[in-house]
This record gives C-alpha cells, structure tokens and sequence, in this order.
C-alpha cells in the first residue's frame, strides 16, 4: 500500500493531459459519438492520472474507483440501464470497464477483460488514442448486436472523455 501511496503521491496532475493530447482526446469523443449512432447504449470515458488522496487512504482498487465514478458520472442513471464506464487509470496502469445491468447480464466479464487487456497492451507502447479508438469499435460492435439504435436514441451522457 505504501509504495503504491507514494507512486500516486510523486506523479504530478498534468500526466494524463500529456498521455491523451487534445487531438486525442477530439478523435475518441468524436469515436464515442459515430458509436451510439449504431446502438442505443451509452459509452462514458473517464482518465485518471494520480488517484485523489482520499482513495488512496482507503486502497480502492481501480474496479472500486470506476464503480464510484460509474456513479457520480451519470452512467448508472440512463434510461434504459445500457451505460459502459472505461475508466483509465494511468498511474496504476489498469483499464476497467464497467457495464450496467441492462448490458452485463447479455456480455460476459470475459469481453469485457479482453478489451481492457487489448487497451492496456496499447498503452504500455504509446498508443493511446489507437488503444481507445480500437476499444470503442469492439464496445460499438458488442452493443450494436444486442441494443440496435432505434427512433428514440438520445444522448444521455457526454461523449468528449473525462480527465480527472
């Protein structure tokens, strides 16, 4: 616990903006957006530099800290409880990928864990928006087959990432 305090601790705040670049950042809202034309999901994008001291204090996992960020970022409220999470934590170096009820009893945890791994894998040589952008057409490909877009397909959530 204590070294994981102090990598958080001495990484400084600016990291993720430097690890996501503003084109970056353009190129997976304008992904998430062509995405939920296709489905009536919703994809919420969160990245995290040094975890808030507070979390860190209480050893929240990465699992834990999507799950509170599922929550305070609005995904667990859209209609029809078919909102995704991914949640990138740089300094821990982990993906997760939350999915609401709607979504998680139809795609297993494996699809999920794949994506994260695939993400990760991109990420640890540099290739950050390509690792984003290929997450989101497997999440599109896997929403689209089991929630179609239809008449009514508004957009509940932002599609521009998070930086935390």
């Amino acid at each position: 616990m204590l070294t994981r305090l102090l990598k958080h601790l001495s990484s400084p705040g600016w990291w993720a903006r430097r690890a996501f670049r503003a084109d970056d950042l353009a190129a997976i809202g304008a992904a998430v957006k062509a995405s939920e034309i296709r489905h009536r999901g919703e994809i919420r994008i969160a990245i995290e530099g040094p975890l808030p001291l507070r979390a860190l204090l209480r050893n929240e996992t990465c699992r834990d800290r999507a799950a509170n960020l599922f929550q305070s970022l609005g995904v667990a409220e859209t209609r029809e409880a078919i909102g995704i999470l991914v949640y990138v934590q740089l300094v821990d170096r982990r993906v997760e990928i939350l999915a609401d009820k709607g979504i998680s009893t139809l795609v297993p945890p494996t699809e999920w864990e794949a994506i994260c791994r695939q993400m990760e894998s991109a990420f640890a040589i540099g290739n950050y928006q390509r690792g984003m952008v290929d997450a989101i057409k497997h999440i599109t490909t896997l929403l689209a087959q089991h929630f179609p877009a239809s008449g009514d397909n508004p957009n509940e959530l932002d599609d521009a990432p998070t930086i935390l």
